[in-house]
């Protein structure tokens, strides 16, 4: 990557070399792919590039953490948690804000959701007091949840803090159910279509 953006800095002005050094850093985007996102962004300046400027001060200035849930909106409690058409008594329990907006993609849930933050992961340091667990067990704790549905990736990661959760709350007498096994094993919610997220859904089982 440093070889390549120093060829950019050659050819630019450190203005432009900024920005397509920040842009590398987005998933999915290399050095060269940031360089072609960089030159269209310039090329249609007032169609794109200064609307995208704006749109990224106003959400950096109103995007806030649910203190409910643990999604991200510019609301607190966010939309979900404030709809009242949801069904309060289903809780889906998810790793990462990108899972619950698959699922939300999916149109398959309309219960509510709690976001982990992550996974437990000895190896890299990550346990229970880095996840969002203290504020799940409270949920549960406070009534009304019948069921949660642990709908965490097939990781082994994901599975062992299923299995740590399920531990967790097997004093509330709360009904723990997984996703099907249409998810498959090493996948990730965010990477898959909408007809598998939605079939998982309705195909949940006991955990």
């Amino acid at each position: 990557m440093s070889s390549d953006l120093g060829m950019a800095e050659r050819v630019a002005g450190p203005e432009i070399e900024r920005l397509i050094q920040l842009l590398a850093r987005l998933p999915g985007l290399g050095p060269r792919s940031a360089r072609r996102a960089a030159l269209h962004l310039i090329r249609r300046r007032e169609e794109l590039f200064e609307p995208l400027a704006d749109a990224m001060q106003a959400a950096r200035e109103r995007v806030v953490v649910c203190g409910t849930c643990g999604n991200i909106d510019t609301v607190n409690p966010c939309t979900i948690c404030r709809d009242e058409r949801r069904d309060g008594s289903l809780l889906t329990v998810v790793e990462t804000v990108a899972d619950l907006w698959a699922l939300e993609r999916a149109a398959a849930m309309r219960g509510r959701y709690h976001v982990l933050g992550g996974t437990l992961s000895p190896l890299d340091g990550i346990g229970p007091k880095d996840l969002n667990l203290a504020s799940l067990v409270g949920r549960v704790v406070a009534g009304g949840v019948k069921e949660v549905i642990l709908a965490v990736n097939a990781t082994v990661d994901g599975q062992t803090t299923a299995h740590y959760i399920t531990d967790l709350l097997a004093h509330t007498g709360v009904r723990l159910t997984r996703l099907a096994h249409g998810v498959p094993v090493g996948g990730e919610l965010d990477y898959l279509d909408e007809g598998t997220l939605a079939a998982a859904i309705r195909q949940r089982t006991a955990f």
